[in-house]
């Protein structure tokens, strides 16, 4: 004769809990397999190879703004050279100017100047 103590019966309990285990891991290769699947199927969908074009069509454009952006760079430094240059230039020049009229400034009077 069995001994059935229902729920405190151990080994009914081992039972339901390798029914359970044995659902779970099928349920868990099943999932391992849909990710494979997706995993799979996204690096080679039409999608994402047109989304790796486009990637590849911007790396592209940013690298020729970035070569122009450093030839525009040292342009504009030359510019700002040659600008200081004729800056001081400017004010050489106008001292000179300065200096001849004090210097002339008796013969621009007689001229009415």
């Amino acid at each position: 004769m069995k001994d059935d103590r229902g729920e405190l019966d151990l080994t009914k309990q081992i039972e339901v809990l390798q029914n359970e285990n044995a659902k779970l891991k099928k349920r868990a290769q099943e999932a391992e397999g849909e990710v494979t699947i997706i995993k799979g199927i996204g690096s080679n969908s039409p999608e994402m190879k047109a989304l790796q074009k486009r990637i590849k069509v911007l790396e592209d454009s940013l690298s020729a703004a970035l070569e122009i952006n450093d030839s525009h760079q040292r342009y504009n430094g030359k510019i700002q050279t040659r600008l200081t240059e004729v800056e001081e230039d400017n004010k050489k020049l106008s001292k000179q100017v300065s200096d001849y009229i004090k210097k002339h400034e008796d013969k621009f009077r007689g001229y009415g100047l």
